[in-house]
């Protein structure tokens, strides 16, 4: 990040609670002059609509910058008559793609770096007591995951989504149906792992299907969940267009230890994409497979918008699933099963079976 800094300006973009404020304090360290301004503070707000800094700050961090508004020509402004040795890192918890215009002022002029939760990549050599069943019920947020107790890291995450709820939400955008939106992510906590209708969650609710829709728009705008698209090139008959939802946080997941892992795979690879996207330009995908007839795979990393490789989560069963049999045969498209409780790793049919701990740490972070 230091790297990209001394080229153009960083967005640093991630989940609230996820570390940034404390990622952009230590790379401030490797500077002489630095300046933090958080755009919530009242007299932040004042300096940085005033552009009162000094001219020999060497890192200028701006934090929440997108709650101002026009902040993109402000910052167009800013950057493009700073001093020389000025670097400027932008953070915020909202994806700032969110907020796109026609004719973007920005285009250029920065790098985009996304911050997530732990991986087990990242984790595996902080103990020997790590393992992916706590990681399952923990999640990979810094503060429960590092909790002396499970009772610690539970009161952390209600006050993380009354937090979400009561002020990123309604920070980001004016909520009529403040029960509603609730119902809504109540409702996508239960559906982990299958396709989502926004029609079926409407009549459920009582409420518009565009409503939902708006609601599901936002929840991904502030990095609470993400949606895994079906991969429809090349492939007859995957015309379903329904996402999938999963949470960047595997503790808010409402089922059975199936559930849980599945989301936790689709958050690593998810981090593992966004590396390589963010980090090394590569044009990576993360979809799922799902034809008209009902065959599915969970998941599926797409190059170039061509499918590179299957991988279907399981957590005991070491025999490949149907359809990604299937897939493999019809497609001659590479698959994986990755197994959280597997004796022994193998090969059957084509389809590789690994241990989940053992792949998962071996991605890309």
């Amino acid at each position: 990040m230091i790297n990209d800094l001394k080229k153009k300006m960083v967005f640093l973009t991630g989940p609230r609670q996820v570390g940034k404020t404390w990622l952009a304090q230590e790379i401030a360290k490797s500077f002489s002059e630095t300046l933090y301004l958080n755009y919530d503070s009242h007299g932040d707000r004042e300096i940085i609509r005033k552009e009162a800094w000094l001219s020999k700050i060497e890192l200028l961090i701006l934090d929440e910058l997108h709650k101002m508004k026009g902040w993109k020509n402000y910052l167009k402004g800013v950057y493009d008559t700073k001093p020389a040795q000025m670097k400027i890192l932008v953070t915020g918890s909202a994806r700032l793609e969110a907020f796109r215009q026609t004719g973007d002022s920005l285009a250029g002029r920065f790098f985009r770096q996304r911050l997530l939760p732990f991986s087990p990549a990242e984790l595996t050599h902080v103990g020997e007591t790590f393992s992916l069943e706590g990681f399952l019920e923990r999640g990979g947020f810094p503060e429960p995951f590092t909790a002396e107790n499970q009772l610690d890291a539970d009161r952390w995450r209600m006050q993380y989504v009354d937090g979400l709820i009561r002020t990123d939400i309604l920070d980001f955008e004016k909520i009529h149906d403040f029960r509603a939106m609730q119902m809504v992510l109540d409702v996508l906590r239960r559906r982990i792992g299958s396709p989502v209708s926004y029609t079926s969650i409407a009549e459920d609710l009582q409420v518009a299907p565009n409503t939902v829709k708006k609601y599901i728009q936002i929840l991904e705008s502030l990095y609470i969940i993400f949606r895994v698209t079906p991969f429809s090139r090349n492939i007859a008959r995957s015309i379903l267009k329904e996402p999938k939802i999963y949470f960047f946080d595997t503790g808010l997941v409402q089922g059975d230890e199936g559930v849980k892992f599945e989301n936790m795979v689709a958050l690593c690879l998810l981090k593992h994409v966004y590396a390589q996207v963010d980090l090394k330009g590569q044009p990576i995908a993360l979809h799922y497979m799902r034809t008209k007839d009902g065959a599915e795979v969970d998941f599926c990393l797409a190059r170039d918008n061509k499918p590179e490789l299957m991988i279907e989560a399981k957590c005991s069963d070491p025999a490949p699933g149907r359809s990604l049999l299937n897939f493999h045969k019809r497609y001659g498209i590479s698959g994986m099963q990755v197994v959280l409780n597997l004796k022994r790793e193998k090969e059957d049919r084509g389809i590789e079976i690994r241990r989940a701990q053992d792949y998962l740490c071996s991605l890309l972070i």
